[in-house]
């Protein structure tokens, strides 16, 4: 037998075996059902004993049964539905000898339709009297006890089914979700813009800098990689005169766990013509603000031990977000001229290694230096710099923009400092929830710069230049702005989630150490 708890397995199966005796279907086909248990208890709620004794309210309403309690020839039983528990009451003389029988052989997890009609008992619980009842699916397997308190989190994404059930708080972390995409979309839509679907299998791996998932198509014989970004594609179709499109996508990235990381989630991306990055940061600042405003009911989210304040973003450029945030105990802070200089953000990073040696001295003498490498360019460097000074300090939503050009290859670089792209992030809660930039549009700047990352290698940029995607600009694309927002981070903020596996379904997990073989499978003989 492949399933545990055995004794319980075992002893639902006889209860199965006692049913079909009765004559009753173990798995019947369908349910009609008049209400849900959330409808009954939102429209009857209010209602008095009296009143619903003097007008007789019939119901069919179907749940899992999450307690049973027997007295001689009557018992009490909750099922669950929507999230919401109803009190069913089962009487012998009413129900008959046979739907009692039914009753008896129920078990914790069944899920069964109630015919009746709705009452108060002596303690006042809006309840169903049962007229019928009807076995819709025999649950071989017990609810595991005490799932609240359970420890193994790792259990609770495997089993997510089982966690919904038992969880309410889990349940309304995915309805939150589906909600924040229906904003998502209301928003856009409403401003003329058009959903899209782009490939989710790319000949070239593109659109972002991180490792791809490979796959192999057998009837072509070639190898695809599962899409790290859609942008290359959306941007195809604002060449093609969709002027403003999104995709809700999902992304594939080969890459580590985290609290903030999953290597399947999801994006909104979207583009707009005609428009750049300052336009689109105060477009996506008042996205954001409207979905709070809507999933919240307000602009104050609780978050940790820490109150978000969405009706304001704090604005910073990258330099300015070095020098504002630079430690106190790491030398002389740098200013935004000095990081402009060349060659600046190498002494920065210099002095910052400097202090930081000494810092890890200090607390352990045989420790190394917890340092940044000044092998990079002074773009690359500052972009590490902001990460090591200034990131984790970004608890209230924070815009930081003006990033080097030298790590934004699909920006525009501003008229007055080719240096800096024009390109900015949304920070909230220590966390990068959202990029986004004016877009290169120049064919001839933009192959420059993918050569470039092809001659740096590594697994994280692309092997070959897409070069369709340099003919597509070549046709002329308008200037336009884009955005990457994170689904998952989002819904973590709304959700006071501290773990983007909380709010996926069905998190990437290793697999269980205690594999069954085949035969122990399911199905298996």
């Amino acid at each position: 037998m492949p399933f545990e708890p055995l004794e319980q397995y075992q002893q639902r199966q006889k209860n199965l075996q006692e049913i079909e005796k009765l004559g009753v279907e173990a798995y019947p086909r369908r349910f009609d059902f008049t209400h849900t248990p959330a409808e009954i208890l939102s429209t009857f709620g209010p209602r008095t004993a009296q009143e619903l004794d003097a007008q007789k309210v019939s119901v069919k309403v179907s749940g899992r049964l999450v307690s049973l309690r027997g007295h001689g020839k009557a018992g009490f039983a909750h099922i669950l539905g929507q999230g919401v528990r109803l009190q069913i009451y089962a009487k012998l003389d009413v129900v008959g000898e046979r739907g009692f029988e039914l009753y008896r052989l129920l078990d914790i997890g069944d899920i069964i339709g109630i015919t009746g009609h709705l009452f108060r008992t002596r303690t006042g619980e809006l309840s169903v009297w049962a007229t019928e009842l009807q076995l819709l699916a025999k649950a071989l397997l017990p609810l595991p006890e005490k799932w609240h308190g359970l420890t193994d989190i790792e259990l609770r994404y495997r089993q997510r089914y089982v966690d919904l059930i038992a969880n309410e708080k889990v349940r309304e972390i995915f309805t939150v979700r589906a909600r924040i995409v229906q904003e998502l979309r209301r928003f856009l839509d409403a401003r003329g813009f058009i959903e899209v679907e782009t490939p989710m299998m790319h000949p070239i791996a593109g659109g972002a800098t991180a490792r791809p998932f490979i796959t192999h198509h057998n009837t072509l014989d070639i190898d695809l990689y599962l899409r790290i970004a859609p942008e290359l594609y959306l941007k195809r179709l604002v060449v093609g005169g969709l002027d403003r499109v999104y995709e809700i996508n999902r992304n594939f990235r080969n890459e580590g766990l985290s609290r903030n990381h999953n290597p399947e989630f999801t994006m909104l991306e979207f583009y707009q013509a005609y428009a750049d990055y300052r336009d689109f940061m105060d477009l996506n600042e008042e996205m954001v603000r409207g979905v709070v405003q809507t999933i919240a009911g307000g602009l104050t989210v609780h978050y940790g031990e820490v109150d978000l304040d969405f009706s304001r973003f704090q604005r910073l450029s990258m330099r300015e977000a070095i020098c504002h945030y630079w430690p106190a105990n790491a030398g002389a802070t740098p200013t935004v001229a000095e990081l402009s200089a060349p060659g600046g953000p190498r002494s920065v990073t210099e002095r910052y290694n400097g202090s930081a040696a000494s810092r890890s001295k200090e607390a352990n003498p045989a420790a190394s230096p917890a340092g940044l490498e000044i092998k990079f360019t002074d773009g690359e460097l500052t972009g590490q710099l902001f990460e090591k000074v200034a990131e984790q300090h970004l608890i209230q939503p924070t815009t930081i923009y003006d990033f080097p050009t030298d790590i934004s290859p699909l920006s525009k670089v501003r008229k007055d400092d080719p240096t800096l792209a024009e390109r900015f992030e949304i920070y909230v809660a220590g966390m990068e929830i959202g990029n986004g930039f004016s877009e290169l549009n120049d064919p001839v700047e933009q192959e420059r710069r993918f050569a470039a990352q092809v001659a740096q290698g590594g697994m994280e940029v692309p092997k070959q230049v897409d070069l369709d995607y340099i003919r597509a600009l070549s046709h002329g694309m308008p200037p336009a702005a884009g955005m990457g927002l994170g689904v998952d981070r989002l819904t973590m903020l709304l959700t006071d989630a501290h773990s983007i596996r909380e709010v996926i379904l069905f998190p990437l997990l290793r697999p269980e150490a205690n594999t069954r073989n085949e035969a122990e499978k399911p199905g298996g003989n």
